[in-house]
């Protein structure tokens, strides 16, 4: 599978808008040309199949028009937000690229570098003549892995028609859920619009401005957005549908999301960066239950826990041992509770907390102290203690002026009658910080 399918839309739809950055609005036919023109510059340069390619740049048409190029290309592509430029040396050193390609909508640098890469991984794709991607993990679970997938087998998915929506570009091309956002919305004619910044205010901007219908993001940024008021003050009927991943929603922000709009279906989400995205659907928007699979998916439960299996699964980890079973099924390490087809997404096995041989998921506590007014943020993690093994702590960003002692207080009285006894944090941090990172993912700290 190449990108013709791709290119084919972008023809018929030349006239439509493809991208919106700002106010700079990019058609089909233009990105079209833009694909055209790095096409003559790789051929200029003389990247060849098969060679290691990074992409430093955030999401706007001339990384987008890239992207399709070195696939057509059929290069092994690795994508670098912005978000990770911390880690920018660190993910070039795990895949050993060869060229660097930093772009902007201005400007164009690239980098040679000395590198050599024989990775066995490389080699498979390079003997099907396929292009490549390599995504890193988010690193909430340990080390970041570097997963690397077969280019052809992700873009299969996008061949089957589906609906056409302007869409927001919240999750960058460097996110499992970013890609897919990106190929879903040129394959059906859509458009990307992508915010000048990841704040609640600027992307309320975008969505009144360009008259957004999807926005895919996760609970924290939700959460965010509430605490805000950034959409008090604009148009955000355009809005049709909420779509959430990457962590487990608290239901006091699920509850609250949908009270602040009650037009706007909320569709929960489900994927990992080593299997793709799947086809989900929720019970109803101000429900956490799920249905996930999909024709090119199967999924099984093992001991309360979610395992998938994917035909655009990841060939496999650059650093890190294959996690397939012998039936090519991943533990996601996600814990589940089932309802028939329906499945309730509770928490990561590895982030349970087991006080005194019962177990508590960081998710349920969150959200029971992010109802409680004044309270911005919070991450539950566990501590080490000689009597129960492990008791529940917890680190909050207050927007009163509490001390610790008063909020102690004020926290263990509203727990009180909503959790167990087992599961009210005994220790308490006020921070000044959130505890998301640049994905909008929850950190919690790991004893």
């Amino acid at each position: 599978m190449t990108v013709q399918f791709l290119l084919d839309k972008m023809s018929e739809l030349e006239t439509q808008e493809a991208v919106a950055v700002g106010s700079n609005i990019i058609t089909y036919g233009e990105l079209l040309e833009k694909y055209h023109n790095w096409l003559d510059w790789i051929a200029t340069e003389n990247i060849r199949p098969g060679e290691v390619v990074s992409i430093k740049s955030d999401y706007c048409a001339e990384s987008i028009s890239l992207f399709l190029a070195l696939t057509h290309n059929r290069n092994i592509i690795v994508p670098l937000s912005n978000d990770s430029k911390a880690h920018f040396e660190t993910f070039c050193d795990i895949a050993q690229n060869q060229y660097d390609i930093i772009v902007s909508e201005n400007d164009t640098q690239l980098i040679r570098t000395n590198n050599r890469p024989a990775h066995p991984l490389y080699d498979v794709l390079r003997e099907k003549n396929h292009p490549g991607l390599v995504l890193f993990s988010s690193g909430s679970t340990g080390k970041s892995k570097a997963i690397f997938h077969d280019l052809s087998q992700l873009l299969n998915k996008f061949t089957v028609p589906r609906k056409m929506m302007r869409t927001l570009a919240f999750l960058q091309f460097d996110h499992i859920g970013g890609v897919n956002t990106l190929l879903y919305t040129l394959a059906n004619g859509g458009t990307a619009v992508v915010p000048s910044h990841r704040t609640p205010e600027s992307v309320c901007q975008a969505i009144e401005k360009h008259k957004v219908e999807v926005l895919p993001t996760s609970p924290t940024f939700l959460n965010l957005l509430l605490l805000s008021g950034a959409a008090d003050n604009v148009d955000l009927s355009s809005l049709k549908l909420i779509t959430y991943g990457t962590e487990t929603m608290p239901d006091s922000t699920l509850t609250a999301i949908t009270t602040r709009f009650p037009e706007t279906k909320l569709l929960q989400t489900y994927g990992l960066s080593e299997v793709g995205i799947l086809r989900s659907k929720s019970r109803d928007s101000k429900s956490l239950w799920v249905k996930v699979g999909g024709a090119e998916f199967e999924t099984k439960i093992v001991d309360g826990r979610l395992w998938i299996k994917s035909e655009s699964a990841m060939l496999g980890y650059l650093n890190a041992p294959s996690p397939f079973d012998e039936d090519g099924f991943l533990d996601t390490g996600d814990q589940v509770e089932q309802d028939g087809e329906w499945l309730k997404i509770l928490g990561r096995q590895s982030e349970i907390i087991n006080v005194g041989g019962e177990k508590v998921y960081p998710a349920e506590v969150e959200s029971v102290v992010l109802d409680m007014p004044g309270v911005e943020d919070a991450a539950v993690y566990s501590l080490p203690h000689t009597i129960t093994g492990m008791i529940v702590a917890i680190e909050v960003k207050l927007s009163t002026d509490e001390t610790l002692t008063e909020f102690k207080v004020r926290l263990r009285r509203h727990c009180e009658g909503l959790l167990q006894a087992y599961k009210i944090p005994k220790k308490i941090t006020l921070i000044d910080s959130y505890t998301h990172n640049a994905r909008f993912k929850r950190m919690r700290k790991r004893s």
